[in-house]
């Protein structure tokens, strides 16, 4: 069996995408719980991978869903698309989560009379871990740097921003990300108990990230009709 790296995992997701579109399934039907619909397309699309591939199924109790290639798996609704992960560490938000994503997003249907429901993937994109952090974040720290900030400038933009920690702990933030200036993020995330990561940039995204991969492109014109 093949070994699962990135690029199989892109091209995998791609037809997992393609075939579970517009597919009716009864275990789905009714469901309006989020959650429960996300668990139920991991779970699909991990089976879909242990099918094909030599690989390490995870699972979200103890750590990543797809370890052997340091992905998780996001499935939300395009009504909102977001969802949670735990919160490890505040720089997270600045550096990234510390590993990639695979998002998908649907739009769900009922039908009464087949008693079916059936989820149509509008867009599904691949997020390496280098572009988790948070885009308002890393683009106003960038700035700073570009506008020769200083720490103290630095201090001060996490303290309005609410990033939590104490306040040592933030200056010597600061003076780590003077010398270690972050990458933009595409991920919107809100302070939480957990992380709450919120897609919308991703998913109306036109132009080309180093370390974002589109799988299904949304279109809006389509979703607009």
């Amino acid at each position: 069996m093949k070994k699962l790296d990135k690029e199989e995992l892109i091209k995998s997701a791609k037809t997992f995408c393609e075939q579970e579109s517009g597919k009716y399934r009864e275990e789905l039907f009714g469901v309006t719980d989020g959650k429960a619909v996300g668990t139920y397309v991991e779970h699909l699309f991990q089976d879909y991978l242990s099918g094909h591939y030599d690989m390490k199924v995870g699972s979200s109790a103890n750590g990543l869903d797809l370890p052997s290639v340091d992905t998780d798996i996001k499935v939300t609704s395009i009504k909102q698309p977001q969802s949670s992960c735990p919160f490890k560490d505040s720089k997270q938000k600045i550096y990234g989560l510390g590993y990639n994503l695979i998002v998908f997003v649907y739009k769900k249907y009922d039908d009464t009379k087949k008693k079916k429901g059936m989820l149509e993937f509008v867009s599904c994109t691949y997020i390496d871990k280098s572009r988790t952090a948070d885009y308002q974040t890393t683009t106003g720290l960038r700035q700073i740097i570009e506008n020769n900030g200083n720490a103290d400038d630095i201090f001060a933009f996490l303290n309005d921003h609410k990033i939590p920690a104490d306040d040592v702990t933030l200056m010597n933030m600061a003076k780590d990300i003077l010398k270690n200036p972050p990458a933009i993020g595409y991920l919107t995330i809100s302070n939480a108990l957990q992380w709450r990561l919120q897609y919308g940039r991703i998913v109306s995204m036109n132009e080309t990230v180093d370390g974002i991969s589109p799988i299904v492109k949304y279109d809006s014109d389509i979703d607009n009709e």
